[in-house]
């Protein structure tokens, strides 16, 4: 009994010190985020705020991760799948790091914020439509929460989900602009960005020794850049980790300097292009030009995540030949099919 009691006071007094963790992280990132007062933010940006002080305790997280990955060399599993449907994170973090009800009270005495209504100022991440995209988001959620090295791999698109609405009679598919206020659970990486060539012309070029080099010309170049979403398991300290690609223009095409018409024009051509890859889930594809989209979109989703997983797994100095022994990757579906190719 005498040690049982000594069990809950040192767990009293834990407690007690997160929660003073948690208010003193709160004020400060107030400050640093918004540079004013708590009373005159708005119910955005104090979800922004909570978002901000979970992720400071995910990061830690996360580091500690990827650090013991890459100790163990564990073999890792890439889940890609065109859709994730995630929901609110917000919640689900809080629980996963065992830290909703000292949030909750540390709001809510200190500060007289109900945690409920923070929660529903959150958006829906517009990644997904349906099951194949729960299915998905289940998948990681699960391999986080059982310490396993999976992780995920997807698009980064401006409109994901639509609103539906009746006009005139008519169903119509209004596109929900779920990133007016950005995403605040992702970690832009524009360090680690990915070139992929679309076009062009290919041909293999005889050396004169027997052997063969494949020359590739004038190709249309796409910059994937990826944006990360940590993955957080359950009362585990484990983080995973989910990546979006996102089309932007290509470093050498930023510049508009002295230009002709004509070159003005060939640039907004290939600025439209390079938008539309990750622009929508699933591009009408009614039209050839529609088809066409779905396929780019579909590659562009492949080249910049086996590129980036070939890059990370040579940095390791291991063998070609044991990829396969370190190295998984799953599709989900007939969208990330080129993998196999």
């Amino acid at each position: 009994m005498a040690k049982e009691k000594k069990v809950n006071k040192v767990k009293d007094k834990a407690y007690e010190k997160l929660k003073a963790e948690l208010k003193t992280r709160f004020i400060s990132t107030v400050h640093i985020m918004w540079g004013r007062e708590l009373h005159e933010l708005t119910k955005n940006e104090i979800y922004q705020t909570v978002a901000s002080v979970a992720k400071q305790y995910i990061s830690d997280n996360w580091i500690k991760t990827n650090r013991t990955y890459d100790e163990r060399q564990e073999k890792q599993v890439y889940y890609f799948s065109i859709e994730f449907l995630l929901g609110r994170l917000l919640k689900s973090n809080l629980i996963n790091l065992g830290i909703e009800e000292a949030v909750q009270e540390v709001l809510q005495d200190d500060f007289k914020l109900e945690l409920s209504d923070i929660y529903e100022e959150e958006p829906d991440a517009g990644l997904g439509n349906g099951g194949l995209g729960r299915l998905a988001a289940c998948f990681i959620d699960s391999m986080a929460a059982h310490r396993l090295a999976g992780h995920g791999c997807s698009l980064h698109y401006q409109f994901g989900l639509f609103e539906q609405k009746i006009i005139d009679g008519q169903q119509a598919e209004i596109p929900d602009n779920w990133l007016k206020n950005g995403f605040a659970w992702e970690y832009r990486k524009a360090d680690k960005a990915i070139d992929v060539k679309f076009f062009g012309n290919a041909y293999m070029k005889d050396l004169g020794n027997g052997e063969l080099e494949l020359v590739y010309e004038n190709p249309t170049t796409v910059m994937a850049v990826p944006y990360d979403v940590p993955v957080v398991g359950y009362h585990n300290n484990t983080v995973n980790n989910l990546r979006l690609w996102n089309a932007e223009v290509n470093r050498d095409f930023s510049d508009y300097g002295f230009i002709t018409h004509e070159q003005l024009q060939q640039k907004e051509e290939y600025r439209r292009f390079v938008e539309n890859i990750t622009r929508y889930l699933y591009p009408d594809d009614s039209s050839y030009e529609g088809r066409q989209r779905r396929l780019i979109q579909e590659y562009f989703l492949v080249s910049a995540g086996v590129q980036s997983i070939v890059r990370h797994y040579k940095k390791t100095g291991s063998a070609l030949s044991n990829f396969p022994q370190k190295i998984a990757l799953h599709i989900n579906d007939t969208h990330p099919a080129l993998i196999v190719a």
